[in-house]
């Protein structure tokens, strides 16, 4: 009888764990689209390492941000971590919006605006237009598709800097530029925001913007596409536990930034030394979790 009962376990905790396996995450696939910018690298490969651990097949998905709102409204990306608002991408939220739905918030301090030097001596957009020959009649900016670069075309209107060119390159090209005009003593004004490494190499400053064209703080959202948390319920759960603080999201962009790993392997060292963290954006099985303790008591 004790070997039929003993049988009978072993049963019982294959069968658990098939079902569980079957309900969880294993072997559920999930699309993370990201831009090439340092915060959402960041997250989306410390999503992969995390949501692999799961059992999920993960795919991240490089992209413009243009394309990366039709996929993600078309259902061909699952997810995407880097969503400015209420500003900054206000409008694509108005053009794809009804195709979209929020998971949480990811960071709720972030900031974007013009940026120039701590030397140069004027503290707000509407100092621009008198100062064009300082400037070269130029704002360095960054992809064309960038939220960032849309509101600043809006900034450029209403500040009346119609004598200045909203130039498209990309982040690094833009950084470049700075870093050579500030090693040189020439005024440069840039499109910027916070958090970013920029400031901590860098003794930056934002222009006043007294017309709030930029608005106040942005928040960082994490997007799915409409349904999404119905049909995957774990990991819709999960990335709208993801919380950071400036702190942790400055540190892990600095990691990323100085490391000589690829962006993966950094994830995964900044996830085991925040596990306690990241940990906490895990979902908890429950209903498994009950069956495998009853299970063991026995």
């Amino acid at each position: 009888m004790r070997i039929y009962k003993l049988v009978g376990i072993v049963l019982t905790a294959l069968l658990l764990l098939a079902s569980c396996a079957d309900s969880g995450p294993n072997k559920k696939k999930v699309k993370i689209a990201y831009a090439n910018w340092l915060e959402g690298i960041a997250m989306s490969h410390l999503a992969k390492v995390v949501l692999e651990e799961q059992g999920y097949e993960v795919e991240l998905q490089n992209a413009d941000l243009a394309p990366i709102f039709v996929s993600i409204s078309g259902k061909n990306s699952d997810v995407f971590l880097d969503t400015w608002l209420p500003i900054t991408m206000k409008d694509y939220m108005d053009q794809y919006g009804d195709s979209i739905e929020f998971l949480g918030e990811v960071y709720g301090e972030a900031r974007v605006g013009l940026v120039v030097p701590q030397c140069v001596a004027i503290n707000s957009i509407d100092e621009l237009a008198a100062n064009k020959d300082r400037f070269s009649s130029e704002i360095v900016g960054i992809d064309a598709g960038a939220g960032i670069m849309k509101t600043t075309d809006k900034a450029i209107s209403t500040y009346g800097l119609d004598g200045y060119t909203l130039m498209t390159s990309s982040s690094s090209t833009m950084l470049a530029s700075l870093k050579k005009a500030m090693d040189r003593g020439e005024w440069v004004v840039i499109t910027g925001w916070t958090p970013h490494w920029m400031f901590d190499q860098f003794d930056l400053k934002f222009l006043d913007d007294p017309k709030k064209v930029y608005g106040d703080l942005e928040e960082i959202h994490a997007i799915a596409w409409k349904g999404f948390s119905k049909k995957d319920p774990f990991a819709a759960e999960f990335f709208g536990n993801i919380k950071l603080t400036t702190e942790e999201l400055s540190s892990f962009m600095t990691a990323m930034k100085d490391a000589r790993m690829d962006e993966e392997e950094i994830a995964r060292k900044w996830r085991d030394e925040h596990r306690q963290l990241v940990d906490s954006w895990i979902p908890k099985s429950d209903n498994c979790q009950t069956k495998k303790k009853q299970l063991s008591d026995e």
